[in-house]
């Protein structure tokens, strides 16, 4: 027995130890992996406006075995590290989906504590010395009024602290809806024609762009105008839909979709990477279908 127990003990560590050694390899080429691609991605255009669905907090703690809650918490860690990780690479604009109209409808307990992590990290962001040092300008949308008293003030907070800032832009969608974004929008505009500010004839897709919840940005006494459109959206957790995600910024622009598996606590920078190389690839089908046209018409009309 003492033989056969001493055995069993040396195998086990010689598996263990051959696991730990596979582990650094695979961490090594992974590692080689995300430099070489992230040196690809900074050599040609990036997207300047980046949209992303955090999904899939919910699934990931259930998988798990741990509270809803938790899940959240993890998210709201990613949730950091994204926001870092876009800035540093030098993608100017991202707008996350942190709370929509419809989750309003899940459980009392559920909205409680995802208020309380709302009020939690906005308050984080108006002392956050990166946002600061970035210069971060930070700004809800959504109907907002609709959030607890203290998740607003928290906003505003937040939105006070970086209001002076214009190198990159932070839009986090809370009690957020596409659908009401493009309605208030037109509601605007009905309303300017109505005191003579506006002719309907003047009314456009720019009239209408101008007047989302993404577009100028008052900065004291002048506006820091944001790109409207997107160029990439995001979603994680293996769905593929849009949920009423800026549809006007997104469908009208036909901006690139990247939809991956992991859910969102488990996103990693190299998944962000993918997706960026997944808006270039799509950027040069684009160019190539163009010139492919131009040089069809030259043939055509020589």
């Amino acid at each position: 027995m003492k033989i056969t127990t001493r055995n069993s003990g040396m195998k086990f560590r010689a598996l263990r130890k051959a696991v730990t050694i596979r582990s650094r390899l695979q961490g090594r080429v992974y590692g080689n992996y995300e430099r070489l691609l992230e040196e690809r991605i900074l050599a040609r255009s990036l997207p300047e406006h980046v949209a992303i669905i955090m999904d899939g907090n919910r699934r990931y703690a259930k998988r798990i075995g741990i509270s809803t809650e938790e899940g959240y918490l993890y998210g709201a860690e990613i949730t950091e590290r994204v926001i870092d990780w876009c800035f540093d690479l030098g993608i100017p604009q991202l707008t996350i989906y942190a709370f929509s109209i419809e989750n309003f409808c899940r459980m009392d307990e559920e909205k409680e504590h995802l208020f309380a992590l709302m009020e939690k990290e906005f308050e984080k962001i108006s002392r956050d010395e990166r946002v600061h040092k970035d210069g971060v300008r930070v700004k809800a949308i959504g109907n907002v009024n609709l959030l607890p008293e203290t998740v607003r003030e928290a906003i505003r907070k937040a939105e006070d602290a970086t209001a002076h800032y214009d190198k990159f832009k932070l839009f986090i969608a809370v009690a957020y809806s596409g659908k009401m974004e493009i309605v208030d929008s037109a509601y605007i505009i009905a309303n300017m024609v109505k005191r003579g500010l506006l002719a309907p004839e003047d009314i456009d897709e720019a009239t209408i762009s101008k007047h989302l919840y993404v577009s100028e940005i008052e900065n004291g006494s002048s506006a820091s105008v944001a790109k409207t459109s997107v160029d990439l959206l995001i979603r994680t957790g293996g769905e593929q839909r849009l949920s009423n995600f800026v549809p006007w910024q997104a469908l009208g622009n036909e901006c690139a979709a990247y939809f991956c598996a992991p859910f969102w606590p488990e996103f990693r920078r190299i998944d962000l990477l993918r997706a960026v190389r997944t808006y270039q690839e799509r950027a040069d089908e684009k160019r190539q279908h163009t010139l492919s046209r131009i040089v069809q018409l030259i043939k055509t009309f020589s």
